[in-house]
C-alpha cells in the first residue's frame, strides 16, 4: 500500500483534489478530519480538541487502511494537526509527532485565492505565510519526503498526478 497525504495551509485545493484524484486514480481516500470536528464543536480550538483530532485522523486512517487498498489518499494527517499547534498554541506536543508518516508528502502552495468556509483561520497576508512555513516546517521536522505543489489548480492537478505517478513506478505498486 502507498501512502500519499496532502498537506499545507488552508484554501490551497488539497480536500477538493484528494477527493477527485481517489475518484480518478481508483484510492481509497480519507478526508480531513478535523474539518468534521470543527463543524460539530466550532472552532474555539485548546490543544486537547487538537489531540482529539489527531486520534480521531488516525482512526479514519486504520478504517481505511483496513481495506488494504493500492493507494490511499490522505487529506492531511497528524503533522498538519502538528502546524495547527504551533500556529495556535506555540508548541508541538510529541505525540503529534510520533504517529506514523505517509510515504509521500504534497505540500500545496499558497499562490492561489483563499477562501473562507467556515472553518478556516489564517487566510490573511502575514497569518497565511506563516502557517504555510509552520506547515513545511513540520515535514522538515519529521524528516519524511514531500513535493512542492504550486501554480494553477490544473497545475496542481497534473503536479500531483505526476508525483503519485511517480511514486507508484518506483515502488512498483
Amino acid at each position: 500500500m502507498i501512502t500519499v497525504c496532502f498537506h499545507g495551509a488552508e484554501s490551497t485545493g488539497k480536500s477538493v483534489l484528494a477527493d477527485k484524484l481517489s475518484h480518478a486514480l481508483g484510492a481509497t481516500c480519507v478526508p480531513e478530519y478535523g474539518r468534521t470536528y470543527c463543524e460539530e464543536r466550532g472552532t474555539d480550538l485548546d490543544m486537547a480538541d487538537l489531540l482529539a483530532i489527531a486520534e480521531g485522523q488516525a482512526t479514519a486512517e486504520q478504517a481505511a487502511k483496513a481495506s488494504k487498498p493500492q493507494l490511499l489518499i490522505l487529506d492531511t494527517d497528524q503533522l498538519m494537526t502538528a502546524a495547527w499547534a504551533q500556529m495556535l498554541f506555540g508548541e508541538v506536543p510529541d505525540a503529534l509527532m510520533r504517529y506514523p508518516k505517509a510515504d509521500l508528502y504534497l505540500l500545496f502552495a499558497t499562490d492561489v485565492p483563499w477562501v473562507d468556509d467556515g472553518t478556516r483561520f489564517f487566510g490573511k497576508g502575514p497569518l497565511r505565510s506563516r502557517f504555510a512555513a509552520l506547515a513545511e516546517d513540520m515535514l522538515a521536522r519529521a524528516g519524511v519526503p514531500f513535493r512542492r505543489i504550486t501554480g494553477s489548480w490544473a497545475e496542481r492537478e497534473d503536479q500531483a498526478r505526476a508525483a503519485i505517478a511517480a511514486l507508484t513506478q518506483k515502488t512498483g505498486a
